[in-house]
């Protein structure tokens, strides 16, 4: 009689939210930091020539990838290191804008921003990151993964002078992001993010439309999805409040993965009760200072999903973007990341070191 196989439990894999930090020599991080998020286009924070920009940013996202392989992350992204914004590139690529003539809304903080105005039909015409995802898929053999806004928090970052319905904003920016994300599988990605941190920042509006646009765009499509929803750069967006806004009605979407950072504002985790059907990405690694935390503090906060989801369903990551943290502490933190969720996933499988590695 054959002896059973035991085979390797799961474990808690690690990726980033999205974006690393991007070198000095590419991009001004002085002059990035000390403005908003850009919502239009801000070319001027480019170091390089524009007829070598798309050569550097090559450069550039192969060390972002070359970093997280060699930390040991599980899931690798670009970096999003072409972008000046983790929106802006998306937003003012679609047609319908007038990119000469910007508008002005609200930016979370509460303070008036330059944004896309939409002047026409909003119409996604070429792709935008599909080349983005192949230079990637071609760099990594490891689980890809891509970021692209959503539609409701694009929705909510321009100036609507065309549709005069959020609700028709949001639908149209939806069908665009659908559009884009079927051509992001088919260039290779294992994982497609949506990034929605306006969910939390205006609830009220993501209730009346938002959920409806957000599976507009993804309902129904193959292949894995993801929503990210935060609380703002810790850079930017100092105060974080003690539980999120709205989180238990992303369960409505067919979206398999949640991102929800709970490192900064210690985030109570009994949260994740209304998402056991969803995988989480968990944010574990505070980015409000370039304090590296140690494998143990990482693990520690990862133990504290325990509760609520096994290992095998939950992917350790920072709370969000790395882009203003110094790029020795960014891969300094990865380290930990990667160190901190071996502990805790050895601690869920104490019997780890007798399992059959076939």
């Amino acid at each position: 009689m054959q002896p059973e196989t035991v085979r390797s439990p799961a474990r808690v894999l690690t990726s980033l939210v999205g974006s690393y930090a991007q070198p000095d020599w590419l991009i001004d991080r002085d002059r990035l930091r000390e403005r908003f998020p850009p919502r239009v286009r801000a070319t001027e924070l480019w170091r390089v020539d524009r007829a070598y920009l798309e050569e550097a940013q090559d450069d550039a996202t192969r060390s972002a990838i070359v970093d997280q392989e060699r930390a040991g992350l599980d899931i690798i992204t670009d970096g999003e290191i072409r972008r000046e914004s983790y929106s802006n590139r998306f937003a003012t690529a679609l047609e319908g804008v007038d990119l000469e003539n910007p508008g002005s809304a609200l930016d979370r903080s509460g303070h008036p921003n330059a944004v896309p105005r939409v002047v026409g039909p909003i119409v996604r015409g070429d792709s935008v990151q599909v080349r983005d995802m192949r230079f990637l898929r071609s760099n990594t053999s490891r689980l890809a993964k891509i970021t692209i806004p959503g539609p409701f928090t694009m929705s909510q970052q321009a100036q609507d002078d065309y549709y005069g319905s959020r609700e028709d904003l949001g639908a149209a920016y939806a069908d665009a992001v659908r559009q884009e994300i079927v051509e992001l599988f088919d260039a290779g990605a294992d994982v497609v993010q949506l990034d929605e941190p306006y969910m939390q920042a205006r609830p009220d509006a993501a209730r009346a439309y938002g959920l409806e646009v957000l599976r507009r765009a993804t309902d129904g499509l193959g292949g894995t999805l993801a929503i990210h929803i935060c609380f703002g750069y810790a850079a930017i967006i100092h105060e974080r409040p003690s539980g999120y806004s709205f989180l238990p009605e992303l369960v409505a979407t067919e979206c398999q993965q949640i991102s929800i950072e709970t490192a900064q504002s210690g985030l109570e985790l009994d949260v994740l009760d209304a998402l056991r059907s969803k995988t989480i990405i968990l944010g574990v690694l505070d980015l409000s200072t370039n304090d590296v935390e140690t494998p143990a503090v990482v693990a520690q906060r990862i133990g504290r999903a325990f509760p609520y989801a096994e290992a095998g369903r939950l992917i350790a990551a920072p709370d969000c973007g790395m882009k203003y943290l110094p790029r020795d502490v960014a891969y300094a933190k990865l380290e930990s990341l990667v160190e901190g969720a071996a502990i805790a996933s050895a601690a869920m499988n104490p019997n780890t070191n007798r399992v059959d590695p076939r």
